[in-house]
């Protein structure tokens, strides 16, 4: 396994990393897939992966200093921490995968899709960090569908800008969108986070990433993933 884009943020606690993934095999069944793709993580970043069982939603985990990684995989769609033996991990394959560091180092890592984005999982992520001690937070946006290719049916486009109104576009075809990547700038605009760092690149155009809307059932899914280096 390999990351295609990988950036670090210097900290008090030594520097934190992130990384988004090439495309890796389908790990939401648990089995030979999964733990491959887990023990590849673990040997690139030298720390423990947590995965979740993403469900679109806005719950978060917070990964405890005595919890083991032989979890049950948890129904959220955020993880945070504090803890610097363990690599947090979001999957996505058009959906945006946000990752989220302190100079506190507290980290997390969020899948925002459609759904989750309406029912605030960005907010959510942002005031756990603080409240386990963040006093400034840089962000990362990875790659995801941008919004000249996320036709959505206009009730659904209007519910979700109703709840975040910068997610609203049109396709380059004349259509209603959804800008997913701006309603999570927006939304980490509105709590405050200034340092906003953004992988400039749309699944569905460009195929080192996969993408759902591109690939259908096929798709693959990449990783974004978070950890302290030290």
């Amino acid at each position: 396994m390999r990351f295609l884009h990988r950036d670090t943020l210097a900290t008090a606690h030594g520097a934190v990393a992130v990384g988004f993934t090439e495309p890796l095999p389908i790990i939401t069944d648990v089995g030979q897939a999964r733990a491959t793709v887990l023990a590849d993580v673990g040997a690139v970043t030298g720390r423990t992966p947590w995965v979740m069982h993403q469900v679109h939603g806005a719950d978060l985990h917070v990964v405890g200093d005595d919890e083991v990684a032989d979890h049950p995989v948890l129904d959220v769609d955020a993880l945070a921490t504090t803890r610097s033996d363990v690599a947090l991990m979001a999957r996505a394959a058009d959906c945006v995968p946000l990752l989220l560091a302190s100079p506190e180092g507290a980290v997390s890592a969020v899948h925002a899709g459609r759904r989750g984005l309406a029912l605030g999982v960005v907010p959510e992520a942002v005031r756990c960090l603080r409240d386990l001690g963040a006093t400034r937070l840089t962000a990362w946006v990875g790659p995801h569908i941008c919004g000249r290719c996320y036709e959505v049916p206009q009730p659904m486009q209007e519910e979700v800008v109703a709840l975040v109104p910068a997610s609203r576009s049109t396709t380059s075809w004349g259509t209603p969108a959804l800008d997913l990547g701006a309603g999570v700038r927006a939304q980490l605009e509105g709590e405050g986070v200034d340092d906003v760092r953004t992988v400039d690149a749309c699944t569905r155009e460009d195929d080192r990433w996969p993408s759902y809307r591109r690939e259908g059932d096929a798709a693959l899914r990449f990783a974004g993933v978070v950890w302290r280096e030290s």
